[in-house]
């Protein structure tokens, strides 16, 4: 009989609860042993639904585990990850990887000392259209990126960057091969009193420029990428997973564009995120988004988050009375 490793999820709200359902449907690899939260009821609820143990202290599973999935507010996921990492646990963490970089060094020291593996939870890495994509572009020269999505309370703990835009960071840096050379960034509290809508322009050392727009205030959701390079232009549609490539072909008289609409197979994101890590948890594989690359997203995302503070600080005394700017920065460190 095949070896199974023995999960627990840490945190089961909305999304944690899927992640709690997608292990629990990995049978032949993964016994779910149990699902933590804070929140007795909740974890009473979910551990029935999936027939596990429900628990309120993450502690209780010392010794009862070899991998756990934390996906709790942004502000736990360095304590919570670094108990486990100490005990050679190997640790599914959701986006952001932690508060800041420092936090995140720290992780992937433990994680290395110990042997483990550290998979950090960027979601749209496991998106067909995406995969398409990373193969598709070589010399991107210009990325325009949009995440929208309608108000919500979920999340609240962090604003629109580490929340949404750390999504449109990864892949953006995954497709360019260079450093950020310059950030300028705006963006302003509407509603949770952190930053709700920003907009950041990247400027790579290869001369490469990305602009990223993020909103949780917009009416409709929305979730694209475009990217431009020599003779190419894709487009990509994260929800639907479709893509669009237009080419320039050199015609007798003048060049023409021609439509690609290529086919691809859609696909369950969070199910492959998973499938992934416990794929690396069993074969002790590096992880196909390891701590290193969540800890880049993250350097990013201050730096989008100091330009923003820049630019707010300029404007203060323009929004004085009109935003309350004492909880925009609250998780800068």
């Amino acid at each position: 009989m095949a070896r199974k490793i023995k999960v627990a999820v840490i945190g089961v709200g909305h999304f944690g609860r899927l992640h709690a359902i997608k292990f629990s449907e990995l049978k032949k690899e993964v016994e779910l042993v149990g699902v933590v939260d804070i929140n007795r009821e909740r974890a009473v609820a979910v551990a029935r639904e999936l027939d596990t143990t429900p628990y309120t202290d993450y502690r209780e599973l010392a010794g009862r585990v070899d991998a756990v999935s934390v996906v709790t507010p942004t502000v736990t996921h360095y304590r919570i990850a670094r108990y486990f990492l100490s005990k050679g646990v190997d640790v599914l963490i959701e986006k952001p990887m932690t508060a800041n970089p420092s936090e995140a060094e720290k992780l992937i020291k433990e994680a290395e000392k110990r042997g483990v593996v550290l998979q950090v939870g960027l979601l749209e890495r496991f998106n067909p259209a995406v995969r398409l994509m990373r193969e598709k572009v070589r010399t991107p020269l210009f990325i325009e990126s949009q995440r929208l999505s309608p108000f919500s309370s979920r999340a609240l703990d962090t604003d629109v960057i580490y929340d949404l835009m750390i999504h449109d960071i990864d892949i953006v840096l995954s497709l360019v091969d260079s450093d950020v050379e310059m950030v300028d960034a705006v963006g302003v509290p509407v509603i949770s009193g952190k930053i709700d809508i920003a907009s950041a322009r990247l400027r790579f050392r290869n001369g490469c420029v990305a602009n990223i727009t993020a909103s949780r205030v917009s009416r409709e959701r929305q979730r694209r990428i475009r990217v431009f390079q020599p003779c190419t232009y894709m487009s990509v549609d994260y929800d639907t997973q479709r893509a669009t490539i237009m080419h320039l072909k050199q015609g007798e008289e003048r060049p023409t564009l021609e439509k690609e609409s290529p086919r691809i197979k859609k696909g369950d994101p969070l199910m492959e995120e998973i499938k992934a890590f416990v794929d690396a948890s069993l074969k002790g594989l590096p992880p196909r988004v390891p701590g290193t690359e969540g800890k880049r997203a993250l350097e990013v995302a201050k730096k989008i988050k100091n330009s923003i503070g820049l630019s707010l600080e300029r404007a203060r005394h323009h929004l004085e009375g009109v935003l309350d700017l004492s909880q925009a920065f609250t998780d800068v460190d």
